[in-house]
C-alpha cells in the first residue's frame, strides 16, 4: 500500500456534499466525492465509468490554511434564446490550501501519479471556475499509512499565512480522515462517490474521523534569542 499525496491551493475552492436547487454550498474541506472526480478527469474516464476502484481508496485531509468563505450570486443567460436562468447563491473557500491524500495498491497509486502528470481532461478543485494555482502532485508516500503520511508532509500554508503566526514555531493542523472500523466518534458526510453520471448521480454516506492534529514545523518562526548565548558571543 502506498499515499498518493496532493496539494489542493487556489484562490477559490468549492467542495459541495449537500448542494440543491439554486443554493450550491460548499463544506470547509474538500470532499472524497470531489477528489475522485479530479483524479477520475485526470485519468480520462468518462462520468459514466465505472468508479469502483477509486472509489476503495481511502482519503484524508489535511488542513494547512483553512481560508475563508465567500458568497457569490450567480447569474446566466442561455446563449441562444437568451432566457435567463434562475439566480443562484453559490458559495466558495477562498484563499485556502489543503494537503490531500488517497491509500490504496501501489498499482493504482502509481497510475494516478501518472494521470496528474499528464492529465487528460483539466483538473479543478471543486468546480470548473476554480482552477488550481500550484502543482497538485506532491510525492508519493510508499510503506506509511494514511495518517502517517499526512503527519509527515512539510506545511504547505502560503508564506504570508506562515508569517502571519512567527511566533509559533510548530503549528497543529487539524485532520479529517475516512473512518474505519474502530475508530472513535465519527461525523458522517453523504461523500462516498457510486457514480458520476449525470442522470444517475449516487453517493453514499461515509464516517470522518478527527484524530490528534498534525504538528509541523513553521519554517517563518521568528529565531529564538537566547540571551546567554548573546553575551558568551560579545
Amino acid at each position: 500500500m502506498s499515499v498518493l499525496m496532493l496539494q489542493l491551493a487556489g484562490p477559490l475552492q468549492s467542495w459541495g456534499a449537500t448542494s440543491r436547487f439554486a443554493r450550491r454550498s460548499t463544506e470547509a474541506a474538500p470532499t472524497k466525492s470531489g477528489v475522485i472526480g479530479l483524479l477520475a478527469a485526470a485519468l480520462g474516464r468518462e462520468r459514466t465509468a465505472d468508479l469502483s476502484d477509486l472509489a476503495a481508496l481511502r482519503f484524508g485531509v489535511r488542513v494547512d490554511q483553512p481560508g475563508t468563505l465567500l458568497r457569490d450570486f450567480h447569474t446566466a443567460h442561455h446563449f441562444v434564446t437568451g432566457e435567463a436562468a434562475p439566480v443562484s447563491e453559490r458559495f466558495y473557500v477562498a484563499d485556502a490550501v489543503f494537503v490531500a491524500g488517497v491509500e490504496g495498491e501501489d498499482a493504482l497509486v502509481e497510475t494516478l501519479r501518472r494521470g496528474l502528470a499528464a492529465p487528460v481532461f483539466l483538473p479543478y478543485l471543486g468546480r470548473r471556475s476554480c482552477p488550481p494555482s500550484r502543482p497538485i502532485f506532491l510525492q508519493v508516500e510508499e510503506g506509511a499509512g494514511l495518517i502517517e503520511a499526512l503527519r509527515r508532509e512539510p506545511w504547505h500554508a502560503a508564506r504570508w499565512y506562515q508569517r502571519r503566526r512567527r511566533d509559533e514555531r510548530t503549528v497543529g493542523l487539524e485532520l479529517l480522515i475516512e473512518a474505519e472500523a474502530g475508530d472513535g466518534p465519527v461525523d458522517s458526510l453523504r461523500d462516498q462517490p457510486v457514480s458520476f453520471d449525470p442522470l444517475n448521480r449516487r453517493y453514499r454516506l461515509r464516517g470522518v474521523y478527527r484524530p490528534q492534529r498534525a504538528t509541523v514545523t513553521n519554517p517563518a518562526a521568528r529565531p529564538v534569542h537566547d540571551p546567554i548565548a548573546a553575551l558568551g558571543s560579545a
